[in-house]
């Protein structure tokens, strides 16, 4: 077995994307983080202006659940895109392991199920301190399904880094993603390394993470990832151990009453991002996604709050008028996001932000190129076709 490579399919597409990963990695005349796509949001709506106001925004359904702690949250329907009720949608906030999502919404049509990769000591080195782990290690032979396994139901930080360094590494997989949420319209994201972790910079919006969940569920495979309850994974000398998806909404675990029709999709820790979780749930042939950022307490709040917005969707949603709406990507025909916030921030209360974005153990960001990524987001993601495939403290992440 040896390191993977394969040969891109479309030499146009490679060269435009080559130029994207130049562009986002080489050396640049110092740029602010003001110069990202996620900070140079100030003069753009993306959804529409309720979102960008502070309190919360709902237009009819009735009363709203009561004890609603989260810093940022947001509801909306999966099919139309209407935003059903939200507060502070466009809040930029560290999203921890939530921006897996992006990771998986960017790379999982790059390799198929079935293929094998050795993992060595240097696919592992680097993986910041503290984070989440499936329990990757190197002189094992995994398939891509079982990684991104390991993605999904462990929030494995090592499972990510093996994937990006099959995908060229770390620095290049940090720029596609980049390019990505620009592609997505997720202005308010920006990315310093693949597996959400803490890093100096690294932020995103209950929007964005909407956004991400949204694109996500219509590929059959990152559908099924995310629902999968549990899984056996390899220890090694032919041996496995099995792994459970820590999403409790969906498990059903730590106290947490399963949620009837939930799909998914992606949960999250740091001591900086606090508990963040965006779901999805399917009733009487209506799913609705919600984020929920950051509740004010308890382990398990997050998936309280979430599954009480949910009901409230579910039961009065129907009945609500759009506040606002998830966007396209404009690689799909989006409409790319317009109109002025006065010179106002695109979020109320917005967190500032000095930090240049760079982060320890070699998870450089894309930094002040990002603004040249977005630049050719759009030529590099209208030529890339995703193929639809039928058919109790948590670790940091």
């Amino acid at each position: 077995m040896h390191a993977f490579s394969r040969p891109s399919p479309c030499l146009s597409r490679r060269s435009l994307l080559a130029l994207a990963v130049t562009a986002a990695t080489a050396p640049l005349t110092a740029a602010p983080l003001a110069a990202t796509p996620a900070a140079a949001a100030s003069d753009v709506v993306v959804g529409g202006a309720r979102l960008v106001a502070d309190g919360v925004q709902v237009n009819g359904g009735g009363a709203l659940p009561k004890k609603l702690t989260a810093r940022a949250w947001l509801l909306a329907d999966q099919d139309s895109g209407e935003v059903l009720a939200s507060y502070r949608a466009h809040l930029r906030v560290a999203p921890a392991s939530t921006l897996k999502m992006l990771f998986a919404d960017t790379l999982l049509d790059r390799f198929e199920r079935t293929e094998r990769y050795l993992v060595t000591d240097a696919d592992l080195a680097g993986i910041p301190s503290g984070s989440s782990l499936v329990g990757v290690k190197a002189g094992i032979t995994y398939t891509v399904e079982q990684l991104w396994q390991g993605v999904f139901l462990r929030s494995g930080n090592d499972a990510v880094q093996v994937l990006a360094r099959m995908n060229g590494g770390v620095a290049k997989t940090v720029a596609e993603m980049q390019a990505r949420a620009v592609d997505l319209q997720a202005l308010d994201t920006h990315v310093v390394s693949p597996d959400g972790y803490d890093h100096d910079g690294q932020l995103s919006s209950a929007y964005d993470l909407a956004l991400f969940a949204r694109h996500g569920l219509r590929d059959a495979d990152f559908r099924a990832y995310c629902g999968t309850r549990s899984a056996e994974f390899p220890a090694g000398g032919g041996k496995t151990f099995r792994i459970e998806n820590t999403d409790r909404l969906l498990s059903g675990t730590y106290g947490v009453t399963p949620y009837p029709g939930m799909i998914g999709v992606k949960n999250g820790f740091t001591s900086n991002a606090g508990n963040t979780f965006t779901g999805a749930a399917t009733r009487a042939g209506r799913t609705l996604v919600v984020t929920v950022l950051h509740p004010k307490s308890g382990h398990n709040a997050v998936y309280e709050e979430t599954a009480a917005l949910l009901d409230w969707g579910f039961a009065q949603g129907s009945s609500a008028r759009a506040v606002g709406t998830l966007v396209e990507a404009l690689s799909e025909g989006g409409t790319r996001a317009s109109g002025s916030s006065a010179g106002k921030a695109p979020h109320a209360g917005a967190e500032a932000s000095a930090a240049d974005g760079t982060g320890p153990d070699g998870w450089g960001a894309v930094g002040g190129a990002a603004g040249a990524v977005a630049l050719l987001a759009g030529g590099t993601y209208a030529l890339r076709r995703r193929r639809r495939r039928s058919g109790e403290v948590p670790p940091a992440s």
